[in-house]
Protein backbone atom coordinates (compact mmCIF):
# COMPACT_ATOMS: atom_id res chain seq x y z
CA UNK A 1 0.00 0.00 0.00
CA UNK A 2 1.38 3.39 -0.97
CA UNK A 3 1.92 6.04 1.68
CA UNK A 4 -0.94 8.17 0.33
CA UNK A 5 -3.32 5.22 0.19
CA UNK A 6 -2.45 4.30 3.78
CA UNK A 7 -3.02 7.90 4.87
CA UNK A 8 -6.41 8.11 3.15
CA UNK A 9 -7.45 4.69 4.49
CA UNK A 10 -6.60 5.78 8.05
CA UNK A 11 -8.47 9.06 7.64
CA UNK A 12 -11.50 7.31 6.15
CA UNK A 13 -11.54 4.86 9.05
CA UNK A 14 -11.57 7.75 11.55
CA UNK A 15 -14.44 9.47 9.73
CA UNK A 16 -16.32 6.18 9.55
CA UNK A 17 -15.91 5.78 13.32
CA UNK A 18 -17.27 9.30 13.84
CA UNK A 19 -20.31 8.69 11.65
CA UNK A 20 -21.00 5.32 13.26
CA UNK A 21 -20.73 6.81 16.76
CA UNK A 22 -22.99 9.73 15.80
CA UNK A 23 -25.57 7.33 14.37
CA UNK A 24 -25.49 5.21 17.52
CA UNK A 25 -25.90 8.29 19.73
CA UNK A 26 -28.87 9.42 17.61
CA UNK A 27 -30.49 5.98 17.57
CA UNK A 28 -30.04 5.72 13.82
CA UNK A 29 -28.75 2.91 11.62
CA UNK A 30 -25.36 3.55 10.02
CA UNK A 31 -26.89 2.80 6.61
CA UNK A 32 -29.12 5.87 6.94
CA UNK A 33 -26.16 8.23 6.37
CA UNK A 34 -24.20 8.44 3.11
CA UNK A 35 -20.65 9.80 3.17
CA UNK A 36 -19.77 12.15 0.32
CA UNK A 37 -16.04 12.87 0.09
CA UNK A 38 -15.37 16.41 -1.14
CA UNK A 39 -12.32 16.09 -3.38
CA UNK A 40 -11.93 19.74 -4.41
CA UNK A 41 -8.30 20.85 -4.94
CA UNK A 42 -7.09 17.24 -4.80
CA UNK A 43 -5.90 15.29 -7.86
CA UNK A 44 -7.65 12.54 -9.78
CA UNK A 45 -5.11 10.11 -8.32
CA UNK A 46 -6.66 10.68 -4.88
CA UNK A 47 -10.13 10.08 -6.30
CA UNK A 48 -8.89 6.80 -7.75
CA UNK A 49 -7.46 5.74 -4.38
CA UNK A 50 -10.72 6.65 -2.64
CA UNK A 51 -12.61 4.50 -5.13
CA UNK A 52 -10.26 1.59 -4.36
CA UNK A 53 -11.04 2.14 -0.66
CA UNK A 54 -14.76 1.81 -1.29
CA UNK A 55 -15.87 5.45 -1.59
CA UNK A 56 -18.74 5.80 -4.06
CA UNK A 57 -19.87 9.42 -3.61
CA UNK A 58 -17.51 12.32 -4.38
CA UNK A 59 -18.16 16.05 -4.63
CA UNK A 60 -16.59 19.03 -6.36
CA UNK A 61 -17.33 22.74 -6.17
CA UNK A 62 -15.50 24.21 -9.19
CA UNK A 63 -16.24 23.02 -12.71
CA UNK A 64 -12.78 23.90 -14.01
CA UNK A 65 -11.33 21.35 -11.57
CA UNK A 66 -14.18 18.87 -11.65
CA UNK A 67 -14.67 18.37 -15.39
CA UNK A 68 -11.17 17.05 -16.19
CA UNK A 69 -11.11 15.02 -12.96
CA UNK A 70 -14.43 13.37 -13.73
CA UNK A 71 -13.28 12.60 -17.26
CA UNK A 72 -10.06 11.03 -15.95
CA UNK A 73 -12.06 8.91 -13.51
CA UNK A 74 -14.91 8.02 -15.85
CA UNK A 75 -14.05 4.31 -15.63
CA UNK A 76 -14.74 4.28 -11.87
CA UNK A 77 -18.12 3.44 -10.24
CA UNK A 78 -18.53 6.91 -8.77
CA UNK A 79 -21.53 9.13 -8.11
CA UNK A 80 -20.57 12.79 -8.65
CA UNK A 81 -22.12 15.66 -6.69
CA UNK A 82 -21.63 19.33 -7.61
CA UNK A 83 -21.75 21.39 -4.42
CA UNK A 84 -20.43 24.85 -5.35
CA UNK A 85 -22.16 28.00 -6.49
CA UNK A 86 -22.91 27.34 -10.14
CA UNK A 87 -22.89 29.95 -12.88
CA UNK A 88 -25.20 29.30 -15.82
CA UNK A 89 -22.29 29.37 -18.31
CA UNK A 90 -20.86 26.28 -16.59
CA UNK A 91 -24.10 24.30 -16.59
CA UNK A 92 -23.50 22.41 -19.85
CA UNK A 93 -20.16 21.14 -18.59
CA UNK A 94 -21.50 20.21 -15.13
CA UNK A 95 -24.47 18.32 -16.57
CA UNK A 96 -21.95 16.20 -18.48
CA UNK A 97 -20.69 14.48 -15.32
CA UNK A 98 -22.72 15.46 -12.23
CA UNK A 99 -25.41 13.06 -11.06
CA UNK A 100 -26.66 15.59 -8.50
CA UNK A 101 -26.33 19.38 -8.27
CA UNK A 102 -26.67 20.29 -4.59
CA UNK A 103 -26.53 24.06 -5.01
CA UNK A 104 -29.73 24.93 -6.87
CA UNK A 105 -30.80 28.35 -5.60
CA UNK A 106 -32.50 30.34 -8.38
CA UNK A 107 -34.96 29.84 -11.20
CA UNK A 108 -32.51 30.90 -13.93
CA UNK A 109 -30.22 28.03 -12.88
CA UNK A 110 -33.10 25.53 -12.94
CA UNK A 111 -34.01 26.59 -16.48
CA UNK A 112 -30.41 26.21 -17.65
CA UNK A 113 -29.99 22.81 -15.96
CA UNK A 114 -33.22 21.52 -17.51
CA UNK A 115 -32.23 22.66 -20.99
CA UNK A 116 -28.81 20.99 -20.80
CA UNK A 117 -30.10 17.81 -19.14
CA UNK A 118 -32.62 17.36 -21.96
CA UNK A 119 -29.95 18.07 -24.55
CA UNK A 120 -27.60 15.51 -22.98
CA UNK A 121 -30.45 13.02 -22.48
CA UNK A 122 -29.60 12.76 -18.80
CA UNK A 123 -31.60 13.04 -15.59
CA UNK A 124 -29.91 15.29 -13.05
CA UNK A 125 -30.85 15.25 -9.39
CA UNK A 126 -31.28 18.65 -7.73
CA UNK A 127 -31.10 19.78 -4.13
CA UNK A 128 -32.44 23.19 -3.19
CA UNK A 129 -29.64 24.96 -1.30
CA UNK A 130 -31.20 26.68 1.71
CA UNK A 131 -29.55 29.82 3.08
CA UNK A 132 -30.32 30.03 6.79
CA UNK A 133 -28.43 33.33 7.00
CA UNK A 134 -30.64 35.01 4.40
CA UNK A 135 -33.75 37.09 4.67
CA UNK A 136 -36.88 35.02 4.07
CA UNK A 137 -36.72 35.43 0.30
CA UNK A 138 -33.14 36.63 -0.13
CA UNK A 139 -29.86 34.86 -0.87
CA UNK A 140 -27.14 33.78 1.52
CA UNK A 141 -23.48 34.76 1.75
CA UNK A 142 -22.46 31.35 0.42
CA UNK A 143 -25.32 30.97 -2.04
CA UNK A 144 -28.66 29.43 -1.32
CA UNK A 145 -32.23 30.67 -1.27
CA UNK A 146 -34.08 32.03 1.74
CA UNK A 147 -36.70 29.85 3.41
CA UNK A 148 -39.60 31.61 1.69
CA UNK A 149 -38.17 30.76 -1.73
CA UNK A 150 -37.96 26.98 -1.27
CA UNK A 151 -41.48 25.99 -2.31
CA UNK A 152 -41.52 27.90 -5.59
CA UNK A 153 -38.06 26.68 -6.59
CA UNK A 154 -38.85 23.08 -5.63
CA UNK A 155 -42.03 23.12 -7.72
CA UNK A 156 -40.08 24.51 -10.66
CA UNK A 157 -37.45 21.73 -10.42
CA UNK A 158 -40.14 19.07 -10.10
CA UNK A 159 -41.89 20.36 -13.23
CA UNK A 160 -38.72 20.75 -15.32
CA UNK A 161 -37.85 18.03 -17.86
CA UNK A 162 -34.53 16.30 -17.27
CA UNK A 163 -34.45 17.23 -13.57
CA UNK A 164 -35.34 15.28 -10.43
CA UNK A 165 -36.09 17.00 -7.13
CA UNK A 166 -34.05 15.08 -4.54
CA UNK A 167 -34.27 17.28 -1.43
CA UNK A 168 -32.47 20.05 0.45
CA UNK A 169 -28.91 21.10 1.27
CA UNK A 170 -27.43 23.70 3.58
CA UNK A 171 -24.08 24.95 4.81
CA UNK A 172 -23.89 25.96 8.49
CA UNK A 173 -24.21 29.76 8.35
CA UNK A 174 -21.43 32.09 9.52
CA UNK A 175 -23.82 34.94 10.32
CA UNK A 176 -27.43 35.49 11.30
CA UNK A 177 -29.48 33.74 13.99
CA UNK A 178 -27.90 30.31 13.39
CA UNK A 179 -24.24 31.40 13.42
CA UNK A 180 -22.34 29.06 15.75
CA UNK A 181 -25.50 26.98 16.27
CA UNK A 182 -24.89 24.16 13.80
CA UNK A 183 -27.25 21.67 15.39
CA UNK A 184 -30.10 24.18 15.48
CA UNK A 185 -29.42 25.06 11.83
CA UNK A 186 -29.53 21.42 10.76
CA UNK A 187 -32.68 20.79 12.80
CA UNK A 188 -34.29 23.74 11.02
CA UNK A 189 -33.30 22.16 7.68
CA UNK A 190 -34.95 18.89 8.77
CA UNK A 191 -38.18 20.76 9.59
CA UNK A 192 -38.07 22.33 6.13
CA UNK A 193 -37.46 18.88 4.62
CA UNK A 194 -40.59 17.58 6.34
CA UNK A 195 -42.62 20.38 4.77
CA UNK A 196 -41.07 19.76 1.35
CA UNK A 197 -41.84 16.03 1.51
CA UNK A 198 -45.47 16.88 2.15
CA UNK A 199 -45.64 18.16 -1.43
CA UNK A 200 -42.85 16.05 -2.95
CA UNK A 201 -42.59 12.74 -1.03
CA UNK A 202 -39.59 11.44 -3.01
CA UNK A 203 -37.48 14.51 -2.18
CA UNK A 204 -36.09 12.92 0.98
CA UNK A 205 -32.38 13.71 0.70
CA UNK A 206 -30.98 16.09 3.31
CA UNK A 207 -27.35 17.10 2.77
CA UNK A 208 -25.77 18.83 5.78
CA UNK A 209 -22.63 18.71 7.86
CA UNK A 210 -18.94 18.77 6.98
CA UNK A 211 -15.70 17.73 8.66
CA UNK A 212 -16.21 19.97 11.70
CA UNK A 213 -19.91 19.41 12.32
CA UNK A 214 -20.93 16.06 10.87
CA UNK A 215 -22.01 14.79 14.30
CA UNK A 216 -24.54 17.60 14.66
CA UNK A 217 -25.86 16.90 11.16
CA UNK A 218 -26.30 13.18 11.89
CA UNK A 219 -28.01 14.01 15.19
CA UNK A 220 -30.44 16.29 13.37
CA UNK A 221 -31.29 13.61 10.80
CA UNK A 222 -29.16 14.39 7.73
CA UNK A 223 -29.07 11.65 5.10
CA UNK A 224 -25.79 12.80 3.53
CA UNK A 225 -22.68 14.43 5.02
CA UNK A 226 -20.02 16.18 2.92
CA UNK A 227 -16.53 15.56 4.31
CA UNK A 228 -13.33 16.86 2.75
CA UNK A 229 -10.53 17.89 5.11
CA UNK A 230 -11.05 15.05 7.58
CA UNK A 231 -10.46 12.54 4.76
CA UNK A 232 -8.00 14.26 2.44
CA UNK A 233 -6.12 16.54 4.82
CA UNK A 234 -5.81 20.32 5.06
CA UNK A 235 -6.31 21.78 1.60
CA UNK A 236 -3.54 23.60 -0.22
CA UNK A 237 -4.28 27.30 -0.54
CA UNK A 238 -5.83 28.15 -3.89
CA UNK A 239 -3.99 30.71 -5.97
Amino acid sequence: MTERKAQLAANLAKVEERIAAACKAAGREREEVTLIVVTKTYPASDVRILSELGVRHVAENRDQDAAPKAAECSDLPLFWHFVGQLQTNKVRSVVGYAHVVQSVDRSKLVTALSKEAVRAEREVGCLIQVALDAEESGRGERGGVGVAGIEELADLVADSPGLRLDGLMTVAPLSGPYAGREQAAFERLMDLSTVLRGAHPAANMVSAGMSSDLEQAVAAGATHVRVGTAVLGVRPRLG
